[in-house]
């Protein structure tokens, strides 16, 4: 498998987090998890070692989508929904280019759920950051496609009646090879899962857990809470038994059903975590534990898979085509059939 960033001009001169800071003033509201994500990716980015100018953000419509403003790299802050759709003709096009998609729950889950979804399943060497704080924040609070069943807003001031979307679970439903979820808080964790992001051949989708502390402030209070988080959290190790738990004490398993289940760690049958599987019903069945209590909660890599990329595939496809019969001339292509020209 290619190395997606084999065809990315490297920087011979040594970066910081600086160096990928604009002059723009941040504008999100105070407290906002944004600025812990954004402070995380600047400070990720030099690792890579590209040149500025071949790493590109684009996204949609929201309080993420401010994103590019503040990245010294190229970006576009797009349309609403349609970041994924634009980023996937550049990727397409452009092999030098690093593409990240910036997008939040609201612009990627609702109005862009039909573009995000065949960019995961067409496998485009995109990275899709997909910031979840279970509310629609820039329109000052109505519920969004993640909000939790019975949710108070102002546009559901009786609840919401809308059983919300699983982000992980739809990804890998669509296909997506690889599949990640981690939180704002823990920049270390982050960190890691943007750098297996970075490496992937193809669509990477990582879903960020965004504290909105204005519209739905502690929405992931027991991942947070120092007395919960490592009792509920369920931190992802690929070729490591999935233990968890404050004492390491608690495991899962497959029940009779096919299900997980919670068992004691020291039960027969305890599960390895291997995110290199190609069946993906388990990585499905551990989405499936995030429940809106959060009272399991799978962080990591839920999936990792090798398949070629769609822009690889096409530019296979475009060798092959020019070796049996030439170099296209789009001029004499539009000009050929049934035209005319009028002067």
């Amino acid at each position: 498998m290619s190395d997606p960033l084999a065809l990315v001009p490297k920087d011979p001169e040594r970066q910081t987090a600086k160096d990928f800071k604009t002059d723009q003033e941040v504008r999100w509201c105070p407290g906002c998890g944004d600025y812990a994500i954004l402070a995380a990716v600047q400070g990720f980015l030099p690792e890579l070692g590209l040149k500025r100018e071949n790493i590109v953000f684009v996204s949609g419509i929201g309080c993420s989508s401010r994103f590019p403003y503040y990245m010294n790299t190229y970006g576009m802050h797009s349309i609403h929904g349609r970041a994924p759709a634009i980023a996937t003709g550049l990727a397409s096009s452009r092999p030098d280019l690093s593409v990240w998609v910036v997008t939040g729950d609201g612009d990627a889950l609702s109005i862009g759920g039909n573009h995000l979804i065949h960019a995961l399943r067409r496998n485009v060497n995109l990275k899709i950051l997909l910031f979840n704080n279970r509310i629609y924040g820039l329109t000052k609070g109505q519920y969004s496609p993640t909000s939790e069943i019975g949710k108070i807003t102002k546009s559901t001031p009786l609840g919401s009646l809308d059983s919300p979307f699983n982000p992980i679970s739809l990804a890998i439903g669509a296909e997506a090879s690889f599949v990640a979820r981690t939180i704002d808080s823990d920049r270390k964790h982050l960190q890691s899962v943007l750098r297996e992001a970075a490496t992937h051949n193809g669509t990477a989708l990582v879903e960020i857990y965004q504290n909105c502390n204005i519209f739905n402030d502690d929405a992931f209070a027991p991942l947070k809470n120092p007395e919960t988080r490592d009792d509920v959290t369920i931190r992802l190790e690929h070729g490591e038994p999935i233990v968890f738990g404050a004492n390491r004490d608690k495991a899962l398993r497959r029940s009779a059903s096919g299900s997980l289940e919670v068992v004691p760690a020291d039960s027969p049958d305890v599960l390895v975590h291997d995110a290199t599987n190609p069946d993906p019903s388990l990585a499905f069945a551990l989405s499936r534990l995030d429940s809106p209590a959060f009272e399991h909660t799978p962080i990591g890599i839920f999936r990792n898979v090798e398949r070629p990329s769609y822009d690889e595939l096409m530019r296979t496809q475009i060798d092959e085509a020019i070796a049996q019969q030439g170099q296209g001339d789009l001029a004499a292509l539009l000009g050929s059939g049934d035209t005319w020209r009028i002067d």
